[in-house]
């Protein structure tokens, strides 16, 4: 059965470790993440997501953040991303990503930490494999099965 989720940003950054900023496409190159991202290359942590209601909770607490600000490289809606299995596949376009993690450790003082005070990335961010490449936007369809 297809779950369908949507994209609300797409968001990338020159350099680790700093908020990124939204960009209206962006191409997944098979086996390296985002062209023009950082965090891009031969690794398992290619694309980062975070769903956009993870980003709610964290402004419920009074900080003023948007999206791209926890460093994800695509905010989602409408899926928990964090209860998607190890190995999860998501349709995104073209594109087809693996999850490959789940949360991760944080950098002590990270500039995004340092920024909004707390990170929600380490706790629901996962992380994908690009499997199949393809030019992915906002208006991309996008599922994955369970």
């Amino acid at each position: 059965m297809k779950h369908r989720f949507r994209i609300l940003s797409i968001n990338i950054s020159e350099k680790k470790g700093i908020p990124k900023k939204p960009i209206s496409s962006v191409f997944l190159k098979k086996d390296h993440g985002i062209l023009g991202d950082a965090h891009a290359g031969d690794w398992e942590r290619q694309v980062s997501l975070l769903a956009s209601e993870d980003i709610d909770t964290m402004k419920k607490s009074g900080l003023d953040i948007g999206f791209g600000d926890f460093a994800e490289n695509i905010t989602t809606e409408g899926v928990e991303l964090s209860s998607l299995p190890l190995g999860s596949i998501l349709y995104i376009g073209d594109a087809i990503l693996e999850v490959s993690q789940i949360g991760k450790e944080c950098h002590k003082g990270c500039a995004i930490k340092k920024a909004v005070g707390d990170c929600v990335m380490p706790r629901k961010g996962i992380f994908a494999k690009v499997l199949k490449g393809g030019k992915i936007s906002c208006e991309s369809s996008c599922y994955y099965d369970l």
